[in-house]
């Protein structure tokens, strides 16, 4: 069954707190600190996952967003307070499984280092290892 997160992030200050929906945590988590989504989350470089709430039904995930996105700013504080009283970055356990890959590998291809899930195969944004050769195997420690 397909998940759908709705999440809140801020920024080093904690000046802004943006409330989003996606159906990956993990990669919009990464697209944020990495600037790949143009506009708001990027001007005001939103890079830290604060809150999540996980839903089976695409439906349920856009109420609770549109209900949270009409909270006044205290009332979304609170929220994160209970999950997160000290406002930690939460993506940080999102990306405990995953590492860096070499620079041997980064040069087939790539421009940057990719993050690999050891879990899935998969970089954090989503593509699939195989056509580079990169399985669980090869590359485990």
């Amino acid at each position: 069954m397909k998940a759908f997160y709705v999440y809140m992030m801020t920024n080093r200050s904690r000046v802004v707190l943006y409330t989003g929906i996606t159906n990956s945590l993990m990669r919009r988590v990464w697209q944020h600190q990495n600037g790949q989504i143009e506009g708001f989350t990027k001007t005001y470089k939103v890079n830290r996952l604060v809150y999540y709430e996980r839903f089976n039904d695409p439906r349920d995930a856009i109420a609770r967003e549109k209900e949270i996105k009409g909270w006044r700013r205290a009332k979304k504080n609170a929220l994160v307070e209970a999950m997160n009283p000290n406002w930690a970055d939460l993506s940080l356990a999102l990306f405990q499984h995953t590492r860096v890959i070499s620079n041997e590998v980064r040069q087939l291809h790539m421009t940057r280092a990719l993050r690999k899930c050891f879990l899935c195969d998969r970089t954090s944004d989503g593509r699939s290892l195989a056509p580079l050769g990169m399985t669980k195997e090869r590359y485990e420690t």
